[in-house]
């Protein structure tokens, strides 16, 4: 947490008395944070008792931070003293910014600001902690609309270090600035967006779960499958369906439907039936005891990892159709001490590897000539350190499954097979994220630096979207979607103009217009 010394408050802070609405978990973290930067924070809750069971909240906070050596005595009262009860609305009339924290209702934050117009001076700022609501919207029912602004912090507040601002369609460059400086002072990156729906954060990760879901309602591979890829191969901290577990699906599957009508049904945030249907059978997550996952003791019950089944060592013919993925496998078959086939086609019996990109492995090898009973397809995205996965086409055999099985695995490295799908999963679930990621740039949401930064904060993924199509080519991941959509014809795989003119002049996708 930000613990900055009173003797260190910044003398420069925009506002000095913040009013906060809604003492719950979102609320008590913006007031810590606020009585940490410096302002004398009031504190106003509807329910009678809230604003006494946050202050003894946010005190014992301090309180741990003072016998941890991080806060001293001195430090605890000041903070402290910072905090003060409102009892009723009109005593926040000395305020110069008024954050609400209430709840996810239109017409209860347009009444809130409403009355509030009618105590606050007209210079006062009114912010909106809204996770999913217009700002426009809210300002609308507003007098003074250019003064709302949207003030989206993430829970807990005090870990997640991230806010964004959202100034409204009518919101004054002042104000912005204004609010952009006090995230700041309270010790928080601050992600300005424009007013779309999911703002930024929420907006950036759409791609992850839904194509998993996708994944998965196509029968590509089981949820454990999915997330153990996603984790080892794609570094991201979390799966996405232990996600969702840790989430619930009583509020991922809302944000999911909310975005996909705010954007009239864009396809690339399609939501899944799999989590209606989970919903409705009320397996919402952790919070239920079940959801993708059973869990007992608060630990979820995961399947074992498959064993590499045995297998007698089959000469190995490699594609060399891209030559870096071709060396590294054919070093791996020679590490594992199997015969590799340096044939320009296949021998009659060799095992064929192939390192398609979007495509299936039923059409890389139709394309290429070859034997489809033979082919095996090796995911070569990411490489082949922490995992590796593999792709079958309806037809091999499964005596070259296992051979493929059993030499990827020779090492000790886990193997995930996969049904065959145009992309794996790995390809697929980044292809999308890029791909959202260029589009919010595209669009102007956000500057790409600002975009990836605060997906790094407020997902948590290994790396901003932008960052990531650099990270693993903008062309390769142009190619992978271009072969999506040409294969499924669903507009969900259509590349953002963003990423296809980046890609084509060999550019990053960090890279801005020149204005």
């Amino acid at each position: 947490m930000s613990t900055a010394p009173p003797s260190e408050v910044t003398p420069s802070l925009p506002f000095r008395r913040l009013g906060l609405v809604g003492t719950g978990a979102m609320g008590r973290g913006i007031a810590q944070l606020a009585a940490q930067a410096g302002l004398e924070v009031s504190l106003h809750d509807a329910r009678t008792g809230a604003v006494d069971e946050a202050r003894s909240f946010i005190t014992g906070v301090w309180t741990r931070g003072v016998t941890k050596g991080r806060l001293s005595e001195e430090d605890l009262a000041c903070y402290r003293a910072r905090l003060h009860e409102v009892a009723d609305l009109t005593d926040l009339a000395g305020c110069d910014i008024v954050v609400e924290a209430i709840a996810e209702n239109l017409q209860a934050k347009q009444e809130l600001f409403t009355r509030l117009e009618g105590i606050l001076g007209d210079q006062a700022v009114l912010a909106t902690n809204t996770s999913s609501l217009s700002v426009t919207a809210i300002a609308s029912a507003c007098r003074l609309p250019q003064r709302v602004i949207g003030f989206h912090f993430f829970n807990p507040v005090p870990l997640m270090k991230i806010v964004e601002v959202i100034p409204g369609l009518r919101t004054t460059a002042d104000v912005a600035e204004r609010v952009e400086a006090l995230g700041q002072a309270m010790g928080h990156f601050t992600a300005r967006a424009t007013d779309t729906p999911g703002f930024l954060v929420n907006h950036a990760g759409r791609a992850y779960g839904t194509e998993a879901l996708r994944l998965l309602g196509e029968g590509v591979a089981d949820h454990t499958t999915i997330d153990r890829l996603l984790v080892d191969q794609g570094g991201f901290r979390m799966g996405p369906f232990s996600l969702l577990d840790l989430t619930g699906l009583d509020v991922s599957h809302a944000v999911m439907e909310s975005i996909y009508h705010q954007y009239y049904e864009e396809p690339r945030f399609r939501p899944s039936p799999i989590t209606r249907q989970r919903l409705t059978a009320g397996l919402l997550g952790r919070k239920s005891g079940e959801g993708f996952y059973r869990y007992e003791d608060g630990q979820a019950v995961v399947a074992a990892e498959p064993a590499p089944p045995a297998a007698t060592p089959l000469p190995v013919w490699v594609s060399p159709e891209d030559p870096e993925a071709a060396q590294v496998l054919s070093a791996l078959v020679s590490a594992a001490g199997w015969p590799l086939d340096r044939g320009e086609r296949p021998g009659g019996e060799s095992l064929c590897l192939l390192t398609p990109l979007g495509e299936d492995t039923t059409t890389a090898a139709l394309r290429q000539g070859l034997e489809a009973h033979r082919c095996v397809a090796v995911d070569m995205l990411a490489g082949l350190d922490r995992r590796r996965s593999l792709m079958t086409t309806p037809a091999t055999e499964t005596r070259y499954r296992d051979a493929a099985w059993a030499l990827l695995g020779d090492d000790g490295t886990p193997v995930s097979p996969l049904h065959d799908s145009n992309g794996f999963v790995l390809q697929r679930v980044i292809a999308c994220i890029v791909n959202v990621g260029a589009e919010i740039a595209q669009q102007g949401v956000a500057e790409p630096t600002t975009l990836d930064r605060a997906v790094e904060l407020g997902l948590g993924y290994p790396r901003g979207p932008l960052a990531m199509g650099d990270h693993y080519g903008g062309r390769r991941i142009l190619t992978i979607l271009d072969n999506l959509f040409a294969a499924t014809r669903d507009p969900r795989y259509r590349p953002s103009p963003w990423l296809r003119r980046r890609a084509a002049l060999g550019l990053p996708l960090t890279t801005t217009q020149p204005t």
